[in-house]
């Protein structure tokens, strides 16, 4: 899947920019994308280095957790859950608690965190995989939750609508939990299909109850605060218990009479080789993806789009938003650029801003996300993993246009 999407990608901006430059008449397309291209496989190697730092820290707190024994009651907890969507993982596994701790970090958007949590995860089900280039099914679930995961306090995203002058910047709050909600969800139901999980008993259902109530209830609370004491708790929250799981680790550590600061350095040596390891696969996608972009063949699928919308009769509103949806399985910078071009253009308040934002918040970075995980531990056939990652997206996105209308 991915040998073909790479070659599409190169395929698409290569028709785009013969357009451009034959059709429109832009004799300079031709450099931007290889410009682009170049800049892409630098950046690539860029990402991995800053990446470094991040791995090295928590892989040698998670060593320290691992060791402790942290991991091993999260996993006990999980252990009913994890026994029937991911039945290839055995009991108490220490793979279980790396998948709830970057699980847990996702949804308090804590990126820093998550990444080397979720590396940590996959090596450590790549251990139990018996084909090392195929993903695995729990590989394939994993991800696909990765790449849809649900995020309660955007934070970024509020910040950026405060700062370009929206008198509300919380009020995308509670539609990007929906909608990114949303996205999960219907990817965890298409893995699900594929692999033919039963899901529909009591101890699934418990749990996913479960999560959607807590999910709920954290809405609620956030909903029913000022927008001012929301964005500030939502910023200070999220620091404050990532600091304090930093520092239960290492009292953990302690406790369990570890060499901690020796533990801690033996993790963070892991963390510097899966550095090494994404290289390659980061430049693969990354070059790909700037070529796609500079060759303005989502401007014309924009215009596509925007006519179709006219002809059924559609205020065609949500178009100037839609590159930020386009950009957003690609790349996370690119979407980020793109939702704040709207904003400044539009106006934060507006609806065009209002829908860019939610969709920003309704999904994560399928591509990155896919080529960084899956290239950590040299899985090169993926199998169902794409195809729902991306089915999450599209549904998130058009819950966040549909919300964006509902909302405003």
């Amino acid at each position: 899947m991915l040998n073909v999407i790479w070659i599409l990608f190169f395929v698409l901006s290569f028709i785009g920019a013969s357009y451009q430059a034959f059709v429109v008449g832009d004799a300079q397309i031709w450099t931007t994308v290889v410009n682009d291209l170049f800049a892409a496989a630098k950046s690539a190697f860029t990402i991995s280095i800053n990446l470094t730092g991040m791995l090295c820290l928590w892989l040698g707190l998670l060593k320290i957790a691992e060791l402790s024994g942290l991991t091993n009651l999260l996993a006990k907890a999980l252990t009913p859950l994890f026994r029937k969507i991911m039945p290839q993982i055995p009991d108490n596994h220490p793979a279980i608690g790396s998948i709830v701790m970057n699980m847990a970090a996702n949804m308090l958007g804590l990126d820093n965190a998550a990444t080397p949590m979720g590396l940590k995860a996959m090596e450590q089900m790549q251990e139990l995989n018996p084909k090392k280039d195929t993903a695995s099914n729990a590989q394939i679930l994993f991800m696909v939750i990765n790449a849809s995961a649900v995020t309660i306090v955007p934070i970024n995203i509020l910040m950026y609508r405060s700062e370009l002058g929206s008198t509300n910047p919380c009020a995308v709050f509670i539609p990007i939990l929906i909608a990114t909600s949303v996205s999960t969800l219907v990817g965890f139901l298409a893995v699900a299909y594929t692999q033919k999980l039963d899901i529909f008993n009591k101890t699934v259902l418990s749990y996913i109850g479960g999560f959607f109530i807590f999910i709920a209830g954290l809405a609620y609370y956030f909903a029913s605060l000022d927008d001012t004491v929301r964005l500030k708790y939502s910023e200070s929250a999220g620091n404050f218990i990532l600091f304090f799981i930093i520092t239960a680790f290492i009292v953990a550590g302690a406790i369990k009479k570890l060499n901690v600061y020796e533990t801690f350095i033996q993790g963070a040596k892991e963390g510097f080789d899966i550095a090494v390891k994404i290289i390659p696969y980061l430049v693969a996608m990354l070059t790909a993806i700037a070529a796609l972009r500079a060759s303005g063949i989502m401007d014309l699928f924009v215009n596509f789009v925007e006519k179709i919308a006219l002809s059924c009769g559609s205020d065609g509103a949500f178009v100037p938003a839609l590159p930020t949806a386009l950009m957003k399985p690609l790349s996370g910078s690119g979407a980020r650029a793109m939702m704040i071009e709207t904003l400044q253009t539009f106006g934060a308040d507006s609806f065009e801003g209002f829908c860019a934002s939610v969709i920003q918040g309704s999904t994560e970075t399928t591509f990155y996300v896919l080529a960084v995980y899956f290239g950590a531990v040299k899985i090169v056939k993926t199998r169902s993993a794409l195809p729902c990652a991306l089915l999450a997206d599209f549904a998130g996105i058009v819950a966040a246009i549909y919300l964006s209308y509902i909302f405003f």
